[in-house]
């Protein structure tokens, strides 16, 4: 694979002792002070990230990017654990979330890279629901997940979840708290926390000051919006501007072809955000 052409990267940011394969294709090293909360998204340009009707349309706004799957797998071969919601669960239904299943010619150097970091093979995977409405023989969850869930959504899973997996209630709410969650898997020894979910969850984890860096690959296709037709982009249920100031620090630009790999230090969330 052609290698990424860095273009700009901030003095003194974290390197892991990446294996050679991974750093000559990645353009550098790439690493994380730690604890970190980190979100991984495609977008085309005109800002779309997900296409609710369609199964894993991140692939189609990606443009079916090698690079980008590249890239999602080594966020994957850092991370603890791999965040999403039940909705990414349900639009991926043969996924894994594993760094070799995106991106298999690069497994062995991912695999070292684990070892490395003195971290299992591979990530956990946790998943949030409200309601527990999962497919429990769903491959990802056969395989072994924690479910991040409410007590109604653990009443309703009880006996119905693999023996590999785990279901964690964390309230009695519609929905699971989203600081609860993070406090769950911190919890479980996880420290490194990539999240895959979509832009909902992504806009709850921002309203709380939770999210330390987002990694956004920007596609060079335009989206656009019909007028009948749900559309998402990076951020939906939560609302920053004018009110509001929730920003980003650059910390690194990529580029392979037409297709730019940003990197933000989320910074700048109101402090009373972060407050219980």
């Amino acid at each position: 694979m052609e290698p990424l052409d860095l273009l700009y990267e901030a003095p003194e940011l974290p390197a892991f002792d990446l294996p050679a394969e991974l750093a000559d294709v990645y353009g550098g090293s790439l690493g994380f002070q730690e604890p970190c909360l980190y979100a991984n998204f495609v977008s085309t340009v005109d800002g779309v990230v997900a296409i609710p009707s369609l199964d894993q349309s991140s692939k189609l706004i990606s443009g079916d990017s090698e690079t980008d799957r590249f890239v999602m797998g080594l966020l994957r071969a850092c991370a603890d654990v791999v965040l999403i919601g039940s909705g990414t669960l349900r639009a991926s239904p043969r996924s894994r979330w594993t760094a070799q299943r995106v991106y298999p010619a690069a497994g062995a150097a991912f695999a070292e890279l684990r070892r490395r970091l003195g971290r299992p093979p591979e990530p956990e995977l946790a998943v949030l629901t409200g309601t527990g409405s999962i497919d429990p023989v769903h491959p990802a969850i056969a395989a072994g997940a924690v479910v991040l869930t409410t007590e109604q959504g653990a009443a309703a899973l009880h006996g119905r979840l693999p023996a590999s997996s785990t279901a964690i209630a964390l309230g009695s709410g519609d929905k699971p708290d989203p600081r609860a969650a993070v406090g769950a898997l911190h919890a479980r020894g996880h420290r490194l926390i990539l999240s895959e979910a979509g832009p909902h969850v992504f806009g709850s984890l921002l309203e709380l000051g939770l999210v330390d860096e987002l990694f956004l690959t920007l596609s060079p296709l335009l989206g656009g919006r019909p007028p009948a037709g749900e559309r998402l982009a990076l951020v939906e249920g939560a609302e920053f501007l004018p009110t509001e100031r929730v920003a980003g620090r650059l910390a690194s630009v990529r580029r392979q072809r037409a297709h730019l790999f940003l990197r933000y230090r989320i910074e700048e969330s109101p402090e009373d955000r972060t407050e219980p």
